[in-house]
Formats: structure tokens, C-alpha cells, sequence
């Protein structure tokens, strides 16, 4: 059996709540709304499912960067992250996840237009599913992705939070 390093974990404050963040030594595998604890114990059977460690150890040092883009980014000077990313899921969701991450700052997309960058245009609720099953959120800007009428719809974290961060991001009007 071999012994696994602690999951580097870091709290932040945010314009839309708290953020708790999770990383292994090879980059961010985590990024959720709520307090750590929450976040702990929301993530047990995703940790299992991937093998990854139970344990968690506050990283004082910022070891990735995490919290300084986070900062950045709310501050209004960070329009992409450049974090190290050690993430886990299927080739699809992986896929979905690197088309998301290529969705610029103040722009958006829709799922359809998603599954057709992945090359699966009749995919729209696996996109929206794999979306839904991003576990760097912000990082992979799932904000991004709208309905294809322009509506807000689907974001786990609810859809007050996307608003704001498209707001902030200049992607739609306060009136939208």
C-alpha cells in the first residue's frame, strides 16, 4: 500500500462566499463554494472514486499559487488562470473540461456550441452533465456556458453566482 501525501488545502473569501480549494502535489484538483469542512465532507466519494487522499493539510505557503490568481482574479486583474491542474474524471468530461478553459474572459458559450468544439454535436446534456461535474470551477470557467437562448441555467453552485461573475467579467448586463 502506498502512503499518499495530504490534499493541500486553502480558504478564501470571495465576492460570491467562501471558496475552498484542494491540491495535490501535481496541481489544483479542487475548487468549491463553502467552507472547508463542508467541502470535506461533501468530497469523500469523489476522493475514493480517484484514489486520492482523505487527509487534508492547510497549505500556508500558497504552494501552487491558488489564492494569489483567486485574488487576481476578484481584484478585476487576472483574466485567465495559469495554475498547475491534476484532474480526474472520464476522457469525455476531460474534453468538455479543456474546451471550457478555452472560453474567454467576458465571453461565453453555449452547450451546444461546446459539443461541437468536442466533436459530439448531438452531446449537449453529456456536456452539460460533464459540466456539471467540473471540479475546478472558476479555474475551468463553467460560468461560462449559458443556454442556447441566452438564458443562465445549470450551475451547481447556483445561478446567483454565475450572474455575478459574468457580470464582473463584463459577459452580460446587470439587466440580463
Amino acid at each position: 500500500m502506498s502512503i499518499q501525501s495530504p490534499l493541500l488545502y486553502q480558504e478564501i473569501e470571495s465576492p460570491v462566499g467562501w471558496i475552498t480549494t484542494a491540491a495535490t502535489s501535481s496541481g489544483l484538483c479542487v475548487l468549491h463554494y463553502g467552507r472547508v469542512d463542508d467541502v470535506k465532507a461533501a468530497l469523500t466519494p469523489w476522493l475514493k472514486q480517484y484514489g486520492l487522499a482523505s487527509a487534508w493539510d492547510n497549505d500556508t505557503a500558497d504552494t501552487h499559487g491558488i489564492m494569489k490568481q483567486l485574488r487576481e482574479y476578484f481584484d478585476g486583474n487576472r483574466r485567465q488562470f495559469n495554475l498547475p491542474l491534476d484532474l480526474y474524471g472520464t476522457a469525455f468530461q476531460i474534453a468538455v473540461w479543456n474546451a471550457l478553459y478555452d472560453i474567454p474572459y467576458g465571453e461565453t458559450r453555449s452547450y451546444k456550441d461546446i459539443a461541437e468544439v468536442v466533436q459530439s454535436p448531438k452531446a449537449v446534456r453529456a456536456v452539460g452533465m460533464a459540466n456539471n461535474k467540473n471540479p475546478v470551477s472558476l479555474v475551468i470557467p463553467c460560468h461560462r456556458v449559458i443556454g442556447s437562448n441566452g438564458k443562465m441555467v445549470g450551475y451547481g453552485s447556483g445561478v446567483d453566482k454565475k450572474e455575478y461573475l459574468l457580470q464582473m467579467e463584463g459577459a452580460v448586463s446587470a439587466s440580463s
